[in-house]
C-alpha cells in the first residue's frame, strides 16, 4: 500500500498506509488532496508551500478525525483550517520581513513558482486584495464553492461573503483592465 500521510508529530515520525487508516479518512483525503493543494496555491503563489500547507490541514483532520470525520461538511472543515493556515504564514512572512528591513535595510523578494501569463497575473492580483477578498475569491473561483459553502468555510454571512466578492471583483477589474482592449468610443458618443 502507498504512503500518503508522513508527518512528524511530537518530534517521532508517523507514517499510515491506506489500510491502516481510520473508516473514511483514506477516501477524505483522496477526494480532497488535489482541490485543497490548489486552493492553497491561489492564497499563497507557491507549489511547495501549497503541498505544504495543505499536508498540514490534513495532519490536523487526521489527528481529530474522530471528531472531524463525524461533521456533516469535514471538506469545509478542511478549507477553513487551510485558509487559516495561510493567513498565518502570511502574517508571520510579513512580520519576517519587517524585521528584515529593520535588521538589513532592505527586503528580500520572496521565489514563487509561476503561472501561465494571464492566469499568474490574475492570482497575483487576488493575492494584493485584502485578506477577506482573496479567500472569498480562491474559494469562489479556484474550488468552485457556493456562497453558502464559503460562508460556512469563512464563518460569516453569505451577505457578507457576496460583499467581499463584489469589492473584489471592481478592485480586479480596475487592476487588470487592459487599455488596449477598451471598446471605441465613436466621436458623435463623446460628451
Amino acid at each position: 500500500m502507498s504512503t500518503i500521510i508522513a508527518a512528524v508529530a511530537g518530534g517521532e515520525a508517523l507514517s499510515r498506509t491506506l489500510a491502516s487508516m481510520p473508516d473514511g479518512f483514506a477516501s477524505f483525503y483522496a477526494t480532497h488532496h488535489r482541490d485543497l493543494t490548489g486552493l492553497a496555491y491561489t492564497l499563497t503563489g507557491s507549489w511547495t508551500v501549497a503541498e505544504d500547507l495543505a499536508q498540514e490541514a490534513f495532519v490536523r483532520a487526521y489527528r481529530d478525525w474522530d471528531r472531524v470525520g463525524d461533521y456533516d461538511r469535514p471538506d469545509s472543515w478542511i478549507r477553513t483550517v487551510l485558509v487559516n493556515l495561510a493567513t498565518s504564514r502570511g502574517r508571520r512572512l510579513a512580520a519576517e520581513g519587517r524585521a528584515l528591513i529593520r535588521l538589513r535595510g532592505h527586503r528580500e523578494d520572496q521565489h514563487t513558482d509561476p503561472l501561465p501569463g494571464a492566469a499568474e497575473r490574475f492570482w497575483a492580483a487576488v493575492r494584493s486584495l485584502p485578506r477577506r477578498q482573496a479567500q472569498a475569491v480562491a474559494l469562489h473561483y479556484h474550488d468552485e464553492r457556493s456562497i453558502e459553502e464559503i460562508a460556512v468555510i469563512m464563518d460569516c454571512a453569505e451577505g457578507t461573503v457576496k460583499s467581499h466578492l463584489h469589492a473584489a471583483r471592481r478592485t480586479l477589474a480596475d487592476r487588470l483592465e487592459e487599455p488596449d482592449h477598451r471598446p471605441e468610443v465613436a466621436e458623435e458618443d463623446r460628451p
